[in-house]
C-alpha cells in the first residue's frame, strides 16, 4: 500500500501547531503527530499592532525545532501558512523575511476566505457525515479570534457565506475595560454583539429553515478545551443539552475553568465569550442538531494535498461552492441571469478554445465564470458608474476560497470590461498585482469583452457557439434565431483588443436558425 507522508505549520493566533499525516487511497487521512506550542501573537498584534523582536526571536525557535522534526520524517509534502495575527502585523514582511532566513521555511499568509475555506474542508475530509448533513439546511459556524464566518448550506451545495467580525479575542478585549463594571458579562457580550446577530438573521436567514449546525474555530481544536466535551456521550448534541453545557461554561471564572480543565488562564478567559457567541448564534439559526467535529485547519490543509495529487476520490465539488457563493452576490445585485447565463455559454466556448495561445488553467477559467456572472453588479447601485462600482463592490464581498489577490483581480476583469484598459505601469501603482496576474487580468478581460458584446442587447440571440483555433486563425460561429446586426456592428473594437492581447484576430461566422 502506497503512503503519503505530509506536514503542515500553522501559525495562529494563539497557538504554532505542526501536523504531520499519513495518506493512503486505503485509509484516507491519518494524523500521525500532533506538536503545538503556545504563542500569544494574536494579542500582541491586537495591542501593539504588530509583532515584538523578542516574540519573532520566539517563534523562529519553535518553526527551527519544528524544521528539524519534519526533516525526520523525509514528507512528500509540506505547507507553512499563518492566519490573521501575521496578516494584520505591520511588520509582517520583515517577519517572514526572518523566519525564511533562518528556519527555510516559506510562509504564505492567508486571505480570511482561504483560511475558512481550509477549515470547512477539514469537516468535509469526514466526507460521510459532512455529505450527510449539508443534504438539508446546515449552517457552519466557524469562530477565531479576530472573526466569525457563518456558511449555510442546503441540498448539499454552499448557499451563503458571510464573515462579522466578532471574534473571541476581539470581543475580550474591547469589553476588557467595561467588563470591571458589571456583575454579568453574559449579559455585556450578548448586547455588545446582538446588533451583528439580529442584521444578519434578518438579511440572509428570513424563511431558511436551519436543521444542523456544525460548530468550527480555535476554542474547540484546543487540547484541553476539547476534554470539556467528557462530560456529554458525543460531539453530537440537541439544542438544549449545547445551550445548558454553554451556560455552565460562561457562568464560570476564567479561574474556575483553568482549575477545573487544566488550562492557562490566558485560554480560560478567551472560552467564556466563545461559548456566548456560539449559544447565540445556535439560538438565533434554531437548529435542532449542534455537531463539533474537532478538526482543525491543519488537517484542511492536508485533505487540500490530497486532492491536488489525486491521493484520494474526493466527493464534494468544492469548486461549485465558490461558484454559488458568487451567484448569490449577483443575485442579491439583481444581475440579469439570463444575459449572465448567456454569456457563460460564450465565454467558457472562447476560453476553451483559445487555450492554445493563453494556456490557463482550471483556476483562471473560474475567475472567468465569476466575472460573468458579476460583470454587471454595479448596476444595482448606479448605472453611470458601472465600473468602478462593480469593483467596490466585489472587493467588498469575500468569496469563500478565493484569495484576496484573486478577488482582486476579478473585480479588476469587471472594471475593465467597459472601463478602457490600463498599462501595467497604471494598473500597479492603484493595485498590488504582479505582471503575471496583469496579463490573466488582461486575457480574462479579452474573453468578458467579446462574450459581452456577442449579446449586446441583452436578449440572448446565440443559441449555439462554436469557437475553433487553427493554424492562427480564429473562428468564431453562432448560431442565431433573430437579426444579428446590432451585435455584428458594435464588436469592432472588443475583437480588435481580443486580438491586441492574443495577437490573432477573431473571425466571426453568423448563421441564421431557419
Amino acid at each position: 500500500m502506497q503512503v503519503t507522508t505530509f506536514a503542515a505549520v500553522y501559525i495562529g493566533s494563539y497557538d504554532i501547531i505542526l501536523e504531520v499525516f499519513e495518506i493512503s487511497k486505503k485509509t484516507g487521512i491519518t494524523r500521525t503527530d500532533t506538536i503545538r506550542h503556545r504563542l500569544e501573537l494574536g494579542k500582541e498584534v491586537i495591542a501593539s499592532g504588530k509583532i515584538s523582536p523578542e516574540t519573532v526571536d520566539e517563534l523562529c525557535e519553535i518553526l527551527r525545532d519544528y524544521r528539524r522534526i519534519i526533516d525526520g520524517y523525509s514528507v512528500d509534502g509540506l505547507r507553512v501558512i499563518a492566519s490573521s495575527a501575521l496578516r494584520e502585523a505591520q511588520n509582517n514582511l520583515f517577519v517572514l523575511r526572518k523566519i525564511q532566513l533562518l528556519t527555510n521555511f516559506n510562509v504564505e499568509i492567508l486571505s480570511n476566505s482561504e483560511l475558512r475555506f481550509l477549515n470547512y474542508k477539514s469537516v468535509a475530509s469526514i466526507e460521510s457525515r459532512f455529505n450527510q448533513l449539508i443534504e438539508k439546511g446546515t449552517a457552519i459556524v466557524d469562530l477565531d479570534s479576530g472573526s466569525i464566518q457563518i456558511s449555510l448550506f442546503d441540498k448539499n451545495a454552499l448557499v451563503n457565506t458571510q464573515n462579522i467580525r466578532i471574534g473571541t479575542l476581539r470581543v475580550r478585549e474591547r469589553l476588557a475595560q467595561v467588563a470591571r463594571e458589571t456583575t454579568d458579562y453574559t449579559v455585556l457580550v450578548e448586547e455588545f454583539i446582538q446588533n451583528e446577530i439580529s442584521s444578519f438573521k434578518k438579511m440572509y436567514l428570513k424563511d431558511r429553515k436551519i436543521e444542523n449546525v456544525i460548530l468550527l474555530g480555535d476554542v474547540f481544536t484546543w487540547p484541553g478545551v476539547r476534554q470539556m466535551n467528557l462530560d456529554i456521550t458525543s460531539p453530537t448534541m440537541n439544542r438544549e443539552e449545547f445551550q445548558q453545557w454553554c451556560k455552565r461554561l460562561s457562568d464560570a471564572s476564567p479561574y474556575e475553568l483553568s482549575m477545573q480543565f487544566g488550562l492557562s488562564q490566558e485560554y480560560a478567559s478567551l472560552i467564556i465569550p466563545a461559548a456566548i457567541i456560539y449559544q447565540r448564534f445556535v439560538q438565533e439559526l434554531g437548529a435542532a442538531n449542534i455537531w463539533l467535529p474537532g478538526e482543525d485547519i491543519v488537517r484542511g490543509l492536508a485533505y487540500e494535498f490530497s486532492e491536488q495529487k489525486k491521493l484520494m476520490k474526493v466527493r464534494h465539488d468544492f469548486e461549485n461552492d465558490i461558484i454559488m457563493a458568487g451567484r448569490h452576490i449577483a443575485k442579491r445585485y439583481a444581475v440579469n441571469k439570463a444575459h449572465a447565463d448567456n454569456l457563460d455559454l460564450t465565454a467558457m466556448a472562447l476560453f476553451d478554445a483559445s487555450k492554445k495561445i493563453h494556456g490557463r488553467g482550471t483556476r483562471e477559467r473560474l475567475l472567468l465564470k465569476l466575472a460573468v456572472m458579476l460583470h454587471d453588479v454595479g448596476k444595482y447601485v448606479s448605472f453611470n458608474s458601472v465600473a468602478d462600482t462593480n469593483y467596490n463592490i466585489i472587493m467588498a464581498n469575500e468569496i469563500i476560497g478565493l484569495s484576496h489577490a484573486e478577488r482582486e483581480m476579478l473585480a479588476l476583469i469587471t472594471k475593465y470590461n467597459t472601463q478602457e484598459f490600463p498599462s501595467y505601469e497604471e494598473l500597479s501603482y492603484e493595485s498590488s498585482i504582479s505582471e503575471h496576474q496583469y496579463l490573466v487580468i488582461a486575457e480574462l478581460t479579452a474573453i468578458l469583452r467579446m462574450a459581452n458584446a456577442l449579446d449586446r442587447s441583452h436578449k440572448q440571440k446565440v443559441q449555439s457557439i462554436r469557437a475553433v483555433l487553427k493554424e492562427q486563425k480564429f473562428t468564431v460561429t453562432l448560431q442565431v434565431n433573430q437579426d444579428y446586426t446590432l451585435e455584428r456592428g458594435t464588436m469592432d473594437d472588443k475583437l480588435e483588443f481580443f486580438s491586441d492581447v492574443f495577437g490573432i484576430m477573431p473571425e466571426l461566422k453568423i448563421r441564421r436558425e431557419g
